[in-house]
């Protein structure tokens, strides 16, 4: 496994998971954006399987083992991002994935917004969920309406609409709470606007006991390509309200596990927060099937089998041509 990094803490992580599962891998730090040494460093290794993940890999991955003749290609396509509205971006997108055998993207809504955006077919998708392992059964949730959001403090995470929502639905219940785990270049604009209730926590890890003693979770975004969040609180029997973008309503069942509400619309996002707040019998209701549809429809094991499937598939098919050129060739 070739991992590119530029010194991150998460990149460092990933490679010590995986050298205590004993998987090979080797680390390439680039030194910007586009450094070819990453395609020299394919073509080099001449791998049997070439699967890249995100535009930086797709970019310069796949060309390259397109010529050291890698027998299979994949890319995964993971997140909403605004560069992709760039067209000199999609069409180096676009013509990267050429390179691929298969693309897979984390959610259907996702591959809809890369074939809308970027202009890619919609059926050169096969799509595999994220998957998540299940904890211990968790506590119920507190009675209390308290509220937790969680990821990075920028635009597209949508948390200036929640705090513009949070803000009305506390004149209809004071006692209302919000946590809000993460940071990012928005996050001294977002304590500013910040009111009463509302408190920051900066990067949290584990994440887990946050959403236990808490209520709700709220995932405002304006984009996402799957939403781990939304998942994460389900796995924590927590119920969620969700944008209707990207993963997210694929993850949360409307009105059995949680709320959707339309992305950027404060006086829908604020009347769910009501709406929840004020029923903590429903919250219980919703973070007992959010639970149960974590653990049996977004399981790691189902993340693993539908990669392996789609390998598998690959895998045979090339093995078909190869012995229909074989006997081509000798007939």
């Amino acid at each position: 496994m070739l991992v590119l990094h530029e010194g991150e803490d998460g990149a460092r992580e990933f490679v010590e998971r995986m050298r205590a599962l004993d998987v090979p891998t080797t680390t390439l730090r680039m030194a910007f954006d586009l450094d070819p040494r990453v395609s020299s460093r394919v073509v080099s290794l001449r791998p049997e399987m070439l699967h890249t993940h995100l535009v930086h890999a797709d970019v310069l991955a796949l060309p390259a083992g397109a010529l050291a003749r890698v027998p299979v290609r994949v890319s995964t396509k993971h997140g909403f991002n605004e560069f992709r509205g760039n067209p000199v971006v999609a069409r180096a997108d676009r013509v990267a994935g050429r390179f691929a055998h298969a693309q897979i993207a984390i959610s259907s809504g996702l591959a809809d917004y890369l074939a809308h955006v970027e202009g890619f077919a919609r059926s050169s998708f096969t799509v595999v969920h994220y998957g998540i392992d299940a904890g211990p059964e968790p506590p119920p949730p507190p009675a209390e309406p308290k509220l937790l959001a969680v990821g990075r403090l920028i635009p597209i995470k949508g948390f200036d609409v929640l705090l513009r929502a949070f803000a009305q639905a506390r004149e209809q219940i004071p006692e209302l709470t919000l946590e809000v785990a993460g940071a990012g270049a928005d996050e001294a604009a977002l304590r500013a606007r910040a009111g009463e209730g509302v408190t920051f926590l900066g990067r949290v890890s584990p994440v887990a006991p946050l959403y236990e003693r808490n209520a709700v979770v709220v995932v405002p975004s304006r984009g996402e390509g799957f939403g781990m969040v939304a998942l994460e609180a389900g796995e924590r029997g927590r119920a969620a309200i969700v944008s209707d973008v990207g993963g997210l309503p694929e993850i949360v069942e409307d009105g059995r596990t949680g709320l959707v509400v339309p992305a950027e619309d404060v006086e829908r996002l604020s009347a769910a927060i009501v709406e929840l707040a004020g029923n903590p019998e429903r919250v219980r209701a919703f973070g007992t099937a959010a639970r149960q549809r974590a653990v049996e429809s977004f399981s790691a094991d189902a993340a693993a089998d539908g990669v392996a499937d789609l390998y598998r598939h690959l895998l045979q098919k090339r093995s078909t041509a190869a012995a229909a050129s074989s006997t081509s060739k000798k007939s």
